[in-house]
């Protein structure tokens, strides 16, 4: 059980211990030529500098990561990262700016990248071992102003949803839900193995043929499971994504929805049901820093 008043929430060389042995399990780890466990510690402390004879670099754990180059407190880093993975429904840039005591603007950008580092960088399929595959779509809030009696979803921003049973989620922001957005989300996502689970929509009845089943569940007739054919799952996790949004957020910007997206898979692929704790999960988010950069220009892209 992690608790908020352990050091590496309050103190940045107690921060900084925690993160190498986070990150570097094996030993130090050059990022200028990667290798591992050959460096010595400097006179600076937490700055070492790499043994290799072509390499001879100068580097700190945070290097090479979202962190690098922030002057924002190392322990600071560490706190909105555990206060962000432990709330099921998010955290917005302001409860997190007056919790650990930094401005809006500073905490709106830490938290976007910290979404960074929960990117899943894996490139395993789903459904690999042909387990069934539910795919539904979910609309939130309005592109603009929405015009007058116009209907349905076309103003609304839309968003597509991978879950394999008992595993893992994928959710993808789509200008527009048609079998032409979805099939190479779906090729490039789910195995052939698979045995894919929809609702009756013709978006999915072409590509449905191209894995090993499709189950449908026909909604508009009040059919919502048959056997084991349903997509109760990926409903389920569109509810914890529309309280944080409504709830927490408000209002998200359709240039970040696929941000907000991904932290919201992120907590779902290792929640408490599949056996991780808030610090565990904190852990996944730190071991994802690594490798990636996020700058004010980038993200007001």
């Amino acid at each position: 059980m992690c608790k908020l008043d352990e050091a590496r929430f309050h103190n940045d060389d107690a921060a900084r211990e925690y993160l190498e042995a986070t990150l570097w399990s094996h030993g130090p780890v050059c990022p200028h030529c990667g290798s591992i466990n050959n460096a010595y510690v400097t006179n600076k402390p937490g700055l070492y500098r790499c043994a290799e004879q072509r390499c001879r670099a100068d580097f700190t754990v945070t290097v090479g990561t979202v962190f690098e180059r922030s002057k924002i407190a190392l322990h600071k880093w560490l706190l909105a990262a555990f206060l962000i993975c432990s709330s099921k429904k998010g955290m917005s840039a302001h409860q997190l700016h007056r919790t650990i005591g930094v401005t809006y603007k500073t905490a709106w950008f830490m938290a976007h990248r910290l979404r960074e580092a929960m990117i899943n960088g894996t490139t395993k399929l789903l459904g690999g071992n042909g387990s069934p595959v539910e795919v539904d779509e979910t609309y939130w809030g309005n592109t603009g102003k929405q015009r007058k009696g116009a209907r349905g979803y076309a103003h609304k921003m839309k968003i597509v949803s991978l879950v394999e049973r008992n595993g893992e989620k994928r959710s993808f922001h789509v200008a527009n839900v048609t079998a032409k957005t979805v099939r190479p989300i779906l090729k490039a996502q789910v195995a052939k193995k698979a045995h894919l689970m929809t609702d009756e929509s013709m978006v999915y009845t072409k590509i449905g043929r191209e894995f090993a089943g499709h189950g449908v569940v026909n909604h508009s007739a009040g059919e919502y499971s048959r056997d084991d054919i349903t997509t109760n799952t990926v409903e389920s996790s569109f509810a914890i994504l529309k309280r944080g949004l409504y709830g927490t957020f408000h209002h998200v910007s359709e240039a970040h929805l696929q941000r907000y997206v991904t932290e919201f898979d992120f907590r779902w692929n290792y929640r408490s049901k599949l056996g991780f704790t808030d610090s565990e999960r904190t852990v996944e988010a730190l071991k994802g820093i690594s490798g990636k950069r996020l700058t004010y220009r980038r993200i007001d892209a």
